[in-house]
């Protein structure tokens, strides 16, 4: 078995944080298709159109409800579930509600990874942990090039600074606690704008255009020049596995470091050149462009260099734009159907994709 097989978590016991998010009922659906038992830690759905909802994850995996903030229900449940795997996912993950709430984003994103951080080094047998931050984790100085996993941390508004002050925090404790050979192997990973079906955040942009769309209504472009790497949610997902598995092999500490998953550069374009992509796909709908009301802003620029990943873990994004909103329309289309057809589906999408990354079929 290579380091970076996807085999290794066949029987494994993982445990997510962050479960009923976007990205983490995504990676227990993954799981489960590889063959996992999974356990889910994490606050309760916010909408019944969420991806872990109607995936119907609440009677496929066992899910715990609670907050990473409590570091005792947390700790008990790790040592309840003895996983060989955790993959750290729960954040509070919009930019814009961390201008609202900036406390709250404080604790959890900083105190909440403190908390699974000292929970794993308490609790055995945990092989390998993967803690997911941001791409915005770097001091963003609009540079047009890709920043690199040594660039520095930084960020002006209250989610940026917490997700560098988590990145301090990670590296701070693989350097600390896990250099023992016996230690869990620990890493970080950086990636941003993913997009996929079952997202309904608010104040993103799939999940605004696909509301206005449904309606027919325009949707309105607040920062149509933006430009940011978008991803479909698969990509950065199987980097997370095969570092995952890496990190739980016999060089697993070499690989204990942050690492950055982002798309080419074909993929990196402005919001308005996305939302036409989006429309032509949709069969319909229409925007228009209205001067941004909101005090406090996003950056106009931010990209990855991915090299690093593609090189020394062999990991290579394949989607083009074109197909990464391809599949994220199909997936917002099966909702309303049975837990069991979108289920499903999100598993024919991880096949599809798996095939076109193994050189089966064209992208």
């Amino acid at each position: 078995m290579t380091p970076f097989s996807l085999n290794r978590y066949s029987g494994k016991k993982v445990f997510i944080t962050g479960d009923t998010g976007f990205k983490g009922s995504w990676l227990a659906v993954w799981l489960l298709k590889l063959g996992a038992c999974v356990t889910g830690f994490g606050l309760p759905p916010k909408t019944h159109e969420d991806n872990f909802t109607v995936c119907g994850l609440h009677s496929k995996i066992e899910h715990i409800n609670g907050d990473i903030r409590d570091f005792t229900l947390l700790s008990d449940a790790i040592r309840e579930s003895r996983p060989d795997f955790v993959f750290h996912l729960a954040a509070q993950a919009l930019v814009l509600d961390s201008y609202e709430e900036p406390h709250q984003t404080f604790t959890t994103n900083v105190t909440g990874t403190l908390n699974v951080l000292e929970a794993i080094r308490k609790n055995h047998g945990i092989k390998a942990a993967v803690m997911v931050t941001s791409d915005k984790c770097y001091e963003n100085r609009e540079w047009v090039h890709g920043y690199r996993e040594t660039d520095p941390l930084g960020g002006k508004d209250p989610y940026s600074a917490s997700k560098g002050a988590a990145e301090i925090l990670i590296s701070s404790y693989i350097r600390s606690f896990f250099q023992e050979r016996n230690s869990p192997a620990v890493a970080s990973v950086r990636a941003g704008n993913v997009i996929g079906g079952g997202d309904w955040s608010e104040n993103r942009i799939i999940p605004d255009c696909i509301r206005s769309l449904r309606c027919n209504h325009s949707i309105e472009l607040r920062n149509p020049h933006s430009v940011r790497p978008w991803q479909h949610v698969l990509e950065p997902l199987y980097g997370y596995l095969l570092l995952g598995s890496a990190l739980s092999g016999s060089e697993g500490k070499t690989f204990c470091s942050p690492w950055n998953f982002g798309p080419h550069s074909c993929n990196v374009v402005t919001v308005e050149d996305l939302v036409q992509e989006i429309i032509c796909q949709w069969g319909s709908g229409r925007y228009h462009i209205t001067e941004s009301q909101q005090k406090n802003k996003e950056s106009n620029m931010l990209v990855l260099d991915i090299n690093k990943a593609v090189h020394l873990l062999k990991w290579n994004p394949v989607l083009t734009l074109k197909k990464s909103i391809q599949l994220t329309i199909e997936e917002y289309r099966t909702e309303g159907l049975s837990e069991n057809v979108v289920f499903n589906q999100r598993s024919a999408h991880i096949d599809e994709y798996m095939n076109i990354q193994l050189g089966l079929v064209r992208p």
